[in-house]
C-alpha cells in the first residue's frame, strides 16, 4: 500500500520552487494560484530569502503550494493510496483526497497562515523540537513549565510550545540525554496560544464547497483514518490550537499495511522521522522535479 504525505511549516528552503516551474505548464499553475489568493508564489518560492519565507503568513501557503505542485508534476490520476499532512500539510492532503479543490486549500492555507500570524503577534511565544531522552521524563519537564507537547513526532522527537522564557530554561537545563533545538517559526502553534486564530478560519471554512473523498485521509488529530469532507475540514481547523499527534499517524501506516511511503515537496523531514520509527515502511522523498522518473518507479511498486 502506497501513502503520500506533505510536510508541515519549517520545511521550506529558499529557491526551493526552482526546479519546479522550469516546467511552462506548473509554472502557469503557480501564477494562477498566486493570482487567486494575493501572493507572489513564484517569488516566495525562487528569490525570497530565508527571513521572508519563515514567515507564517508566507511559509504556509508557499509549503502547501509547492506540495500540491509536486503531485501535479507526479501524476497520481491512477494511483491508489492513502494520503496525510503534518500540520499545514493536511491541507494539502485535504485537497489530494478530493475532499476539497486545490484552489480552496490555497484560500484555506492564505487565511490559515495570516491568522496564524496575527495569533502569534498576542503574546511573543515559541517552538524547541525535544531530541531524544526518555518519553516521560521529557514529557515531564515539558508539563513542569506549563509548555505543551505541541507536535508529538515519535521516533524520539517531540516539540515544545510556549513561554520563550520557558523554552530557554529548558533548553538550558534539559532532561538526561536531550538534545534542544529552537525551530525557526514565529508562535507556538498547535496550542492555546493560537486560539484567537481557530474561529475566523472555522468561518471561512463553512464557505468552501466540499465534496466526496476520493482518498482517505489519516488525521493528525488522533492518528484515525477519515473517510468524510467534513470531518477532514473539522479536523484542520481545530488542528491549529491543538496537539499534532504525527506518532500515531505513522503507527496506523503501519497498523494498516503502509509499505511505502512518498513525501511531496519540500521533501525530508517526515521520512526522517518514518525511518526511524517504522523502518520496514520503504519511504521517498520527492525533493526537485530530477527526482520525479524515480518517484514515479517507486509508486508502482507500492500502489
Amino acid at each position: 500500500m502506497l501513502a503520500i504525505i506533505a510536510p508541515g511549516q519549517g520545511s521550506q528552503t529558499p529557491g526551493m520552487l526552482n526546479s519546479w516551474i522550469a516546467d511552462p505548464l506548473l509554472k502557469e499553475l503557480l501564477i494562477s494560484w498566486s493570482d487567486a489568493i494575493g501572493l507572489d508564489l513564484v517569488h516566495l518560492g525562487t528569490v525570497a530569502d530565508a527571513d521572508e519565507i519563515k514567515d507564517t503568513a508566507n511559509a504556509q501557503p508557499l509549503i502547501v503550494a509547492t506540495s500540491l505542485l509536486g503531485a501535479h508534476a507526479l501524476g497520481m490520476k491512477n494511483l491508489l493510496f492513502i494520503t496525510s499532512g503534518h500540520s499545514v500539510g493536511e491541507l494539502a492532503a485535504a485537497a489530494l483526497s478530493g475532499a476539497i479543490s486545490e484552489a480552496d486549500a490555497l484560500r484555506i492555507v492564505r487565511a490559515r497562515g495570516i491568522e496564524m500570524a496575527k495569533a502569534s503577534s498576542v503574546r511573543p511565544a515559541g517552538m524547541s523540537a525535544i531530541l531524544g531522552g526518555d518519553r516521560k521524563e521529557v514529557l515531564f519537564a515539558i508539563t513542569i513549565r506549563k509548555l505543551v507537547a505541541a507536535n508529538d513526532n515519535g521516533a524520539g522527537q517531540i516539540v515544545a510550545a510556549g513561554d520563550l522564557k520557558a523554552l530557554a530554561e529548558l533548553a538550558e537545563n534539559p532532561p538526561t540525554g536531550v538534545r534542544v533545538r529552537a525551530l525557526a517559526v514565529a508562535g507556538a502553534f498547535h496550542t492555546g496560544y493560537m486560539q484567537p486564530a481557530v474561529e475566523p478560519l472555522r468561518a471561512l471554512v463553512s464557505t468552501i464547497a466540499t465534496h466526496p473523498v476520493s482518498i482517505q485521509v489519516i488525521s493528525n488529530k488522533d492518528g484515525r483514518v477519515i473517510a468524510g469532507a467534513f470531518e477532514v475540514l473539522d479536523r484542520i481547523v481545530d488542528q491549529i490550537a491543538n496537539p499534532v499527534r504525527w506518532d500515531l499517524c505513522m503507527e496506523t501506516m503501519k497498523s494498516i499495511g503502509v509499505t511505502g511511503v512518498i513525501e511531496l515537496p519540500p521533501a525530508g523531514t517526515l521520512v526522517g522521522l518514518l525511518k526511524r520509527a517504522a523502518s520496514e515502511i520503504e519511504t521517498f522523498a520527492l525533493k526537485s522535479a530530477d527526482d520525479l522518473d524515480a518517484a514515479r518507479e517507486f509508486a508502482g511498486r507500492h500502489a
